[in-house]
């Protein structure tokens, strides 16, 4: 039995606010404890490659009679546990050993991972890779727009991305999003609003990097469905806030890099932005799962203050709102078209966020739809299923994902994450929407003849 006691002395540093989150020692003490725990439980075995790893080099350690438990884990053995992370949460929504669940224990094992990524990154500095994709709202403005003809030759050319890969550690084979010729921003300031919007109030979308950079077709699908039922649509930097700085990424890139400082900045950045809307009344819709967790869940441990609060209580998930009018009567069904068969890719951080599978109650009120849900991980979550050190571990874990798309047999498939998306595409072939771009079509807003194919039949280009 081993000697580490499974609940802590004081609560775990989860955040950089505490002032032993960079402590070297604190560090190790709490993965001990935390691997211990885990050891013990193995229930998250097939989540990810963390745990079989964990496992591997604890059991080593008893076997060869050098320990009786976690405590002879160096920093070699917590590298290479840390590294197959890519912080899906999944392990934190099933332990029972969580405050969530009330439990003594106090784990939190995917906090844990990204605080030993930061100090990581704080003592080696951060690696190229996490330079580069931590910045998407710096790429998407310089690769969308005029460059993007250019831009997206080179990620289609594999010869070009197999040097890429070797400058940058971006995977040569994961399926980059293409960059927008009309960013969303630009589009919306030509926008007229449909008849009736603004009958019901006003919104904000916080429509994500790859919202306003890579797939604008999914914010112009958000703003007429919200206008469709009534609401105007406002967003930093165009139309009625032309002039406004620019709101830009969430920050998770830059969690997944270890960079805190750089998450905090753009933290401050947009919930400046988006504080006088929510004091004004506004709730701000995200489509993209992993954003909308940054902004409700995680923000105020990285920037703790009652501004950031507010705007946590102010955020909800797109489909979430959606399901908020569903329930309050107002969402309108009128539906002219039909989606029939759908496969619903249900999205870690969806689940992160313990708010269910909005988009599916949502698409399951169009008549003529039937809706299979497949909640299997894609093993992308953030920035870690683009690099080439995790590519292939990355697609092995996504295989349940995979199969699961090809047995719904849909006419359409549907995912709420863009990077799940990719993946789907690259695997399966289909074109994959978001449930609000089905939803667009649905109610006969978005008329796309490739959206009237079965999936197996469509491309993403």
């Amino acid at each position: 039995m081993s000697v580490i006691p499974r609940n802590p002395s004081t609560p775990p540093a989860m955040h950089p606010h505490d002032e032993r989150y960079y402590d070297r020692e604190d560090l190790a003490a709490e993965l001990r404890r935390t691997f211990q725990v885990c050891h013990e439980c193995r229930m998250c075995v097939n989540y990810c490659g963390s745990f079989p790893e964990l496992f591997r080099r604890v059991d080593g350690a008893i076997d060869s009679g050098a320990a009786e438990g976690a405590e002879q884990i160096v920093q070699a053995d917590v590298k290479a546990v840390a590294d197959e992370c890519w912080q899906c949460k999944l392990c934190y929504i099933k332990c029972p050993y969580t405050a969530d669940e009330g439990a003594s224990e106090l784990l939190d094992f995917p906090r844990l991972m990204a605080r030993e990524r930061a100090v990581r990154a704080r003592e080696e500095g951060i690696a190229l890779v996490d330079r580069i994709l931590g910045e998407p709202q710096r790429v998407g403005k310089f690769g969308s727009g005029v460059m993007a003809p250019l831009a997206n030759f080179v990620t289609r050319n594999q010869l070009l991305r197999k040097i890429q890969e070797k400058v940058t550690g971006i995977s040569a084979e994961f399926r980059l999003p293409p960059m927008a010729r009309e960013t969303f921003s630009r589009w919306l300031a030509q926008h007229r609003p449909l008849e009736g919007a603004g009958e019901r109030g006003e919104l904000v979308l916080f429509a994500t990097c790859y919202g306003e950079y890579n797939t604008p077709e999914v914010a112009r699908a958000a703003v007429l469905v919200l206008e469709h039922n009534g609401y105007t649509v406002r967003y930093s930097g165009s139309g009625a806030d032309r002039g406004d700085a620019m709101l830009t990424c969430c920050g998770l890139p830059n969690i997944d890099g270890g960079d805190v400082a750089a998450a905090r900045r753009k933290i401050e950045h947009n919930v400046a932005l988006l504080l006088p809307h929510v004091r004004a009344g506004r709730t701000i819709v995200v489509p993209g799962p992993s954003c909308g967790m940054m902004l409700k869940k995680e923000w105020y441990g990285y920037v703790p203050t009652p501004e950031v609060q507010e705007v946590a209580a102010g955020t909800l998930d797109l489909m979430e709102f959606l399901v908020t009018l569903g329930k309050a009567k107002t969402l309108k069904r009128e539906f002219p078209g039909k989606l029939g068969t759908v496969a619903y890719h249900a999205a870690c951080h969806l689940r992160a966020q313990k708010i269910g599978f909005p988009g599916m109650r949502v698409l399951n009120v169009v008549p003529g739809t039937e809706v299979r849900m497949v909640e299997q991980c894609s093993a992308v979550d953030g920035t870690w299923g683009m690099k080439a050190a995790h590519y292939e571990t990355g697609r092995k874990y996504a295989q349940k994902l995979v199969d699961g798309i090809s047995e719904a047999e849909a006419d359409v498939v549907v995912s709420d994450c863009t990077l799940a998306g990719l993946r789907i595409v690259k695997e399966n072939g289909v074109r994959v929407l978001h449930p609000v771009e089905a939803l667009a079509r649905a109610y006969g807003l978005v008329h796309d003849p490739a959206a009237a194919l079965p999936a197996s039949e469509s491309t993403s280009e």
